[in-house]
């Protein structure tokens, strides 16, 4: 069994953390056997180095290796990328195509980003891993494969289940083994170390002396976040190595490269949830509500005696009139008063006061009404976008790449928005 150390130094693996050696240990362990094996870690942190080790040190390394971005490929052409169709299977099959699963018989599959993949090829993926079986795009005739599948994610799968975007079985098939890379900002002691390395080769590279760091700088490194992690490093020892004619870089021409540089490693807290004091606002606004519809019924109730007492209602109408704006309307309108030639009493119309009455009758009320109005808004939402896809598609003559140019989506969003909601 090769050392890990070894392993670094044949697959270009920079760093000395407990972590990221743990890592290449269990990759190491896992290599000569067939089980399958999820890597998991954030974007950038170099998932795809992990299985490259697992097949040069299994006893399938003499048979093919095949890496599949399963995030990049369209969902309408993903099956027929991985298990491959039949001629006259769909409009533009025109010959009878392999799938890598067919390819790499004997060899090893790596699945990136898996988590992307649509429900219908997670069940035809889970159907392989259990029997080795797989039906091509539009053939009854099941083929049999003998292929290691070793898959990477950055998305949380716990969440992706729960939210039934991925299917829990086909997790657990694939998480035989799992082995987590650590994202870059708990890697302190190898983030300067990375940039020294990125530095030399980009100084080689592009024939210019190799840029270094002062103390400072240094600091300012080691203390960033690394949302990108190392494709983000590298990105940024690239930029500094061509774009400064001073070699030795400083902390302020440093900060000018990182974006969010304020924002350091440590771990803040983020509510989800509504705080105490929005809720004692709504609280403070509902009260002033009430305390007025309170005032306005009082007013009503004494511009009523009065009329009660009075039977000239025009004089009672002028006398009152910014009571009876107040209560009933606007300036614009004449107050209907009426009088019962019967009883000789005047007829004033109802004060609208139900629904009023309505919304303070219980508190759950006032919550459930908000919730049908943002239902409402969501489903208008939805119907703008049915309508804006349907606008741009008969505008590019049905052409979905250029419609989905348009939109500023990816043409695969757009083939998925078209499929939910059957345009």
């Amino acid at each position: 069994m090769e050392s890990i150390q070894s392993i670094k130094q044949r697959f270009e693996i920079i760093g000395n953390d407990v972590k990221l050696n743990r890592s290449i240990e269990k990759a190491i362990q896992v290599a000569p056997t067939d089980i399958s094996v999820l890597v998991t870690g954030e974007s950038g942190v170099g998932k795809e180095s992990i299985p490259k080790i697992i097949h040069s040190l299994s006893h399938r390394k003499h048979a093919k290796y095949i890496a599949v971005n399963c995030g990049a490929i369209p969902e309408g052409t993903i099956d027929s990328e991985l298990f491959g169709h039949e001629k006259g299977a769909f409009t533009g099959a025109t010959t009878t195509r392999s799938g890598y699963f067919e390819v790499a018989d004997g060899g090893t599959i790596f699945l990136d980003e898996v988590g992307e993949l649509p429900l219908t090829t997670q069940v035809r993926l889970l159907r392989v891993l259990e029997n080795g079986e797989f039906l091509k795009v539009g053939s009854s005739q099941v083929q049999k494969t003998n292929v290691r599948i070793v898959a990477a994610t950055n998305v949380n799968m716990f969440d992706a289940i729960k939210k039934e975007k991925f299917r829990e079985d086909l997790y657990y098939r694939l998480s035989t083994v799992e082995i987590n890379i650590p994202p870059l900002r708990e890697r302190q002691n190898d983030i300067h170390l990375l940039f020294r390395k990125f530095a030399s080769d980009f100084g080689q590279k592009y024939k210019m002396p190799t840029i270094r760091l002062d103390d400072n700088a240094v600091q300012l490194l080691l203390k960033y976040r690394w949302p990108g992690n190392i494709r983000q490093l590298r990105n940024i020892a690239e930029q500094v190595s061509v774009l400064e004619e001073q070699r030795n870089i400083s902390i302020s021409t440093l900060n000018g490269y990182l974006p969010n540089a304020s924002q350091t490693n440590l771990p803040a807290v983020v509510g989800s949830e509504k705080s105490e004091s929005d809720f004692s606002t709504e609280r403070e606004i509902l009260y002033k509500v009430l305390f007025d519809m309170k005032g306005d019924l009082n007013d009503l109730k004494k511009l009523t005696m009065e009329l009660l007492k009075n039977n000239d209602s025009q004089k009672v109408q002028e006398e009152n009139e910014h009571l009876i704006q107040k209560i009933y309307g606007s300036e614009d309108k004449e107050l209907p008063i009426e009088e019962d030639e019967t009883t000789n009493v005047l007829q004033l119309p109802e004060p609208q006061v139900e629904t009023a009455q309505a919304v303070v009758s219980k508190k759950e009320d006032l919550y459930y009404f908000a919730e049908e109005i943002e239902e409402e808004e969501t489903l208008s939402l939805q119907e703008k976008e049915i309508e804006l896809i349907k606008k741009s598609l008969e505008r590019n003559r049905g052409k979905r790449k250029a419609a989905a140019t348009e939109l500023g989506i990816s043409e695969r969003t757009l083939y998925r928005k078209i499929k939910q909601y059957d345009l």
